[in-house]
């Protein structure tokens, strides 16, 4: 009885309070935004996905990996026992572990897409490498071998050819950059092994950078993908593919509904050219960049942090014959602005080679415009820009503080050289001394770098060092702009003056 009286209690306060919740309620139902109902979430995906899945297809690979032998005087004693013993068959087994054993295979599954119907397949280059043999599985469980076309690392893509005598389900690609933060999107693949398998979930972001190559644009999405997710589709509402499915961010190996896709507006040229020339032919322009920083910006007389700042230029290349200079933010290019210093060799890449490009540059407070005629990455060396090694003899100098940078500096000396190892054709002053606890000591600055530039004009001494730096105070700066040779890598960093 008791407990009818507390059913019937909390019934009437429920009713009471009824009028209160039910109207905000009825009003969430009735009330929809407009636009909503395009971009909402479906009823369902069923009759999308019934249309998408015999072109998504399984990778697997076979790899042969090399049997680790010694010769036998290496790997002790035989064992040898009488004919007819029971332990024969076992030690001759054992005897025989060296160049006796068979080669050993490893397999690996992945997922990829057809996008001609003559059997052309998009994976990722990491599904595909160092395999011997590649096989593609359609929807169907028809099984084909499958040709390697091209790959490129850089952006982990690869492209594959299957014969068949009929004609192949495909998809097509979409325009990546329409898909908006939120929409939703669609991955299918071949987790685990476990055959075609569907997933739907957001965009979450976009233009991700994870460090995996220099072209990262990721599109970053929290629909579930697992291992052998990589190299599948990753389609939008109206079933175009808008990514290709590469990456997860996890701790153990499974989804946390972090996932990054490539967006398909990168991958379209990429794939465009391994069809066509069996490789990629990227745009090179032979710049070293970094980004420019609101610090540097100041320093350079810009208004705002944008482009790229030019902190070496190659001999010979493109932006050398072009007139381009160390110190130079690039701003434009290809009569577009450059957002940021990351762009930039996407921007270069996605150029074709060969045309002759406007290039706007920030230079001594002012914009000017060049025109660069581009190179062939692919055909570029890629040796160090410098090598390595001792100098030879060179007035020498003792050390001398800069109190206002907090540091002590040096001429280059062959006992200098041979101490940092710095480059046989170096210019500038060694940096001996860094003060704990300065601005300089902050931006990672230590002893065997060599400083160029001051405030863009080339340093010879530590006096010279020392007269750019009083004269920029003298005008009331509040730091000077450094181009320091950090092992052959140069970079400007900004330090504030008087820090020391």
């Amino acid at each position: 009885m008791t407990h009818l009286v507390r059913h019937r209690r909390v019934r009437r306060q429920i009713w009471r309070g009824g009028w209160i919740t039910a109207i905000p309620l009825f009003l969430a139902l009735v009330w929809v935004p407009v636009g909503a109902d395009a971009r909402g979430a479906p009823e369902s995906f069923a009759d999308i996905v019934e249309g998408l899945l015999p072109a998504v297809v399984n990778i697997s690979t076979t790899q042969k990996l090399k049997a680790n032998h010694r010769p036998r005087s290496e790997e002790g004693p035989a064992f040898e026992f009488p004919p007819g013993s029971p332990f024969g068959d076992f030690f001759d087994q054992f005897n025989r572990r060296g160049g006796d054993q068979p080669k050993r295979r490893a397999t690996s599954l992945g997922s990829g897409f057809l996008i001609s119907d003559e059997g052309h397949v998009v994976t990722n280059n990491h599904v595909i490498e160092g395999a011997d043999k590649i096989a593609v599985t359609l929807h169907n469980g028809v099984k084909y071998d499958a040709t390697l076309l091209g790959r490129d690392p850089k952006t982990d893509l690869a492209l594959l050819k299957v014969k068949s005598k009929g004609k192949l389900p495909f998809v097509k690609f979409g325009d990546s950059a329409k898909a908006r933060v939120g929409d939703w999107v669609i991955a299918i693949g071949n987790p685990l092994g476990l055959g075609g398998t569907v997933t739907a979930g957001i965009v979450s972001a976009r233009g991700r950078d994870i460090r995996s190559g220099p072209y990262d644009d990721f599109i970053q999405t929290d629909a579930p993908i697992n291992k052998g997710n990589s190299g599948g589709p990753l389609f939008d509402v109206n079933g175009d593919v808008i990514g290709i499915n590469t990456a997860i961010l996890s701790p153990s190996g499974g989804s946390i509904g972090i996932g990054f896709s490539v967006p398909s507006n990168l991958a379209m040229n990429v794939i465009d050219q391994l069809r066509e020339f069996g490789t990629t032919r990227r745009g090179w322009l032979g710049v070293q960049i970094q980004t420019v920083t609101p610090e540097i910006a100041e320093g350079l007389q810009l208004n705002k942090a944008y482009g790229a700042l030019v902190a070496g230029v190659m001999k010979s290349s493109p932006a050398e014959k072009a007139g381009l200079k160390t110190g130079d933010i690039i701003i434009g290019f290809n009569n577009k602005e450059v957002p940021e210093s990351r762009k930039l060799p996407r921007m270069v890449a996605e150029t074709k080679v060969g045309k002759d490009v406007d290039v706007r540059v920030w230079r001594e407070g002012a914009e000017i415009s060049l025109t660069v005629r581009l190179g062939e990455l692919e055909k570029v060396d890629q040796a160090s820009l410098s090598t390595r090694g001792s100098r030879k003899g060179r007035p020498g100098q003792s050390s001398v503080a800069i109190d206002e940078l907090g540091m002590s500096m040096a001429s280059i000396t062959p006992k200098l050289s041979e101490k940092f190892n710095i480059a046989a054709d170096a210019k500038g002053v060694v940096i001996l001394k860094i003060k704990k606890d300065s601005d300089a000591a902050e931006k990672r600055l230590r002893p065997g770098d060599v400083v160029v530039e001051v405030n863009q004009e080339s340093v010879k001494t530590p006096g010279d060092v020392a007269k750019l730096v009083m004269e920029a105070k003298g005008k009331g700066r509040r730091m000077v702009l450094l181009l320091v040779d950090q092992d052959g890598d140069m970079r400007f960093i900004p330090v504030r003056i008087g820090d020391g």
